[in-house]
């Protein structure tokens, strides 16, 4: 009966440890990764390239003026770790990891990445995801 007890608050004891570590791990690992990639295209070059290709596609310029009008107080999504989780929830990394490949690939375009992931997000997380991506683009707080 002793070892059950005992068993049992390791059990939840390590499993508490468990999902602090998710959160904690997918709000570190999502920072690393943006700072990361936005540091290397800062010292390419290519942010200024990357912000003008967004601008002259209609359907991207279309999801920034829409990411512009949000009020950012109501979107379930407020930070880069979250949106990790939701994405890693609702999409999967290995269907992340998949669109990603085919993107660079050229076997899919951006426009068919973005349906994709319209139809497994809601409408409230999509605009969220355009929100943060708009102000890390322009980075902006």
């Amino acid at each position: 009966m002793r070892f059950l007890k005992y068993f049992i608050i390791f059990v939840i004891i390590l499993g508490v440890a468990g999902i602090g570590v998710y959160y904690v791990g997918t709000n570190i690992a999502s920072e690393k990764i943006v700072e990361e990639a936005a540091l290397e295209l800062e010292d390419s070059g290519r942010m200024d390239e990357i912000k003008s290709y967004v601008e002259k596609d209609p359907q991207l310029a279309g999801y920034l003026e829409e990411a512009k009008a949000a009020e950012d107080k109501n979107l379930p999504i407020k930070t880069k770790g979250e949106a990790t989780r939701v994405l890693i929830q609702k999409v999967g990394i290995t269907e992340l990891k998949t669109m990603q490949s085919e993107v660079q690939k050229g076997t899919m375009t951006q426009q068919e990445a973005i349906q994709k992931l319209e139809t497994q997000l809601s409408e409230e997380e999509m605009l969220a995801l355009k929100v943060l991506a708009y102000k890390e683009l322009y980075k902006q707080q």
